[in-house]
């Protein structure tokens, strides 16, 4: 018969390298979502920054009193090209997401890494539109109230998985609702988008934290370091996308206009 101490022994032991183990995946995670933040906000203000001048260049288009949108910013902003920029990241996400299997762990994080630049160049037109203080202040509140609902998330003893459907529901309706807003231009109908917004991305923040542990402990028995990795870019993108729409909604609400 098997000893009782060797037996709670070697449990212990296991359960404390699926801590230590866990606490070490959260942080690539974190990382990786850290590193696309700031490769999308870069890419964002230096796109920006070439879109738009202050004095009037050949074939410029003026914006404001002293702001002109430059060729560039012509292409993204006024022509067909837009829809193509408005809409890639959209295309990233479900590429990624597809063949994830197919792919490394290195090149997954390259490609995401490629995505965090291309929905940097998608968001860039909010420097044209709200205040340099302005963004700043929202990303502040932004980064504060998802550091907030991901420790929750992460800590809780509360089962939130139902949330789920619920919440993916939810985003599917502002998908739709913000295609078709962007035909009717509906100032009404885009406050309310932010608002049921902000709340649908707080709840999948705290979700897909959630998820993201307890899929880890599901697997860390296993121990392939493959699907570690490959998991660990995939809840990065996860939060990274709830952290960017959270950002974008609250600053539809509150941002102030240039």
């Amino acid at each position: 018969m098997a000893d009782v101490n060797t037996i709670r022994s070697t449990v212990g032991s296991r359960a404390a390298q699926i801590d230590v183990g866990l606490r070490a995946h959260m942080n690539k995670v974190y990382g990786t979502m850290s590193v696309g933040m700031l490769i999308t906000f870069a890419a964002a203000w230096a796109i920006a920054g070439l879109a738009v001048s202050s004095v009037p260049v050949d074939g410029a288009v003026q914006i404001g009193t002293d702001k002109y949108l430059t060729s560039l910013g012509v292409a993204l902003y006024a022509s067909p090209l837009k829809w193509v920029v408005m809409f890639a990241p959209l295309a990233f996400v479900f590429g990624l997401s597809a063949g994830i299997n197919r792919l490394s762990a290195a090149t997954a994080q390259t490609v995401f890494y490629i995505f965090a630049a291309v929905m940097g160049i998608s968001i860039s037109s909010i420097f044209l539109v709200f205040t340099g203080y302005s963004i700043a202040q929202i990303f502040l509140i932004t980064s504060i109230a998802f550091a907030s609902l991901s420790l929750w998330g992460y800590t809780t003893k509360k089962d939130i998985s139902g949330w789920g459907s619920f919440l993916i529901m939810g985003v599917v309706g502002l998908i739709v609702a913000s295609i078709v807003n962007i035909f009717l231009g509906s100032p009404a109908i885009m406050f309310a988008i932010s608002a049921i917004g902000v709340l649908i991305f707080a709840g999948l923040t705290a979700y897909d934290t959630q998820q993201i542990k307890n899929e880890y402990v599901a697997h860390a028995q296993h121990g392939d370091s493959e699907w570690m990795g490959k998991s660990a870019i995939m809840g990065a993108l996860r939060l990274y996308l709830d952290f960017i729409n959270m950002f974008m909604v609250l600053l539809q609400l509150f941002g102030n206009r240039e």
